[in-house]
């Protein structure tokens, strides 16, 4: 008999607003456990410095949280000017200071060299692996490992404001990003140095900022379905958005619920006028219920990428 899973089959992502100073996995952690959740995973961490948006996805939605890590992302960042630290952030050793004397027209120009498609090297205190270690703990090490530049594209980069030696920016991204490579790259352009010293994510996709919880309120409903004597699920579980917004920008493809048995089995079916080389989401019959994603093979018909798995009732 197979072994009991510990927690409950809950299916859905919670749109964190993860606060400063907690790492993005202890966060998910307390989501993980406030939900009493059998399976939970992240979509993009954030740095302990960073707040804002951080989906948190719950049971089978974990299967489709690879296309939120490959998501666009929008930051509000502001850069202390005239220091520069080892790690781009406040959290780092101050390693030179020099003073502002950039114009407004110099400022204008280092901007919009950030705009569009570039290649950016990444810091030596990301997350990235080399030769198997993340490249942060060779940074605490006091090693320097080759990294190479990859391709970004920054959508759009506005200035917010410059108050004394505090600047504030609102940057809109694809994947892989790094805002405190930005903002160091800055601050040598405009020869004084900068550091990040607020950071926060304003928005992941197309997931709306004022559907954002704080780990505060989720606790405040676990207490709330305390006293009143209720189950947790019936304060916490309205709070979840659907597994199928991590795919929302996905070209739908129905499929009939006759079909559905087969699909479900991980077999291909034939559908009809359907011309896309790219991921799906599969629907199922008249009520649309989402059962996952999937994409047209060299036979043309429809082959399951991942599927939804489904309980009959909840542990």
């Amino acid at each position: 008999m197979a072994r009991r899973t510990k927690g409950r089959n809950i299916d859905g992502i919670v749109l964190l607003d993860k606060p400063t100073g907690m790492s993005s996995n202890h966060a998910l952690q307390r989501v993980k456990r406030i939900y009493n959740a059998s399976k939970a995973g992240h979509t993009g961490a954030l740095d302990p410095l960073a707040t804002g948006m951080l989906p948190v996805c719950l049971g089978e939605a974990t299967k489709f949280s690879q296309h939120l890590l490959d998501a666009d992302k929008r930051y509000l960042v502001t850069a202390k000017l005239g220091q520069r630290t080892d790690t781009s952030d406040s959290d780092g050793e101050v390693v030179s200071e020099r003073p502002l004397n950039f114009t407004q027209e110099q400022l204008d120009s280092a901007l919009d060299s950030f705009r569009g498609d570039t290649l950016q090297v990444p810091s030596m205190f990301s997350a990235l692996k080399y030769q198997g270690q993340p490249l942060y703990k060779y940074a605490r090490e006091g090693k320097e490992v080759p990294r190479e530049a990859r391709p970004i594209t920054v959508f759009e980069l506005n200035f917010i404001k410059l108050e004394g030696d505090e600047l504030t920016l609102d940057i809109h991204c694809s994947k892989g990003t790094y805002i405190r490579t930005i903002i160091d790259d800055l601050g040598e352009k405009l020869g004084c140095g900068a550091h990040v010293i607020m950071l926060r994510r304003t928005a992941v996709a197309g997931y709306p900022y004022e559907r954002m919880v704080t780990i505060e309120a989720l606790e405040a409903l676990l207490s709330q379905a305390e006293q009143e004597g209720v189950e947790p699920r019936t304060l916490l579980d309205s709070l979840l958005l659907p597994m199928d917004t991590a795919v929302a920008d996905f070209p739908e493809v129905n499929i009939p619920d006759a079909v559905a048995p087969y699909l479900m089995n991980g077999n291909p079916v034939r559908v009809a006028g359907v011309a896309c080389d790219t991921l799906m989401r599969i629907t199922l019959g008249e009520a649309r219920r989402f059962v996952g994603v999937g994409a047209i093979n060299e036979d043309g018909q429809l082959a399951p990428k991942r599927l939804v798995v489904f309980y009959d009732d909840e542990a």
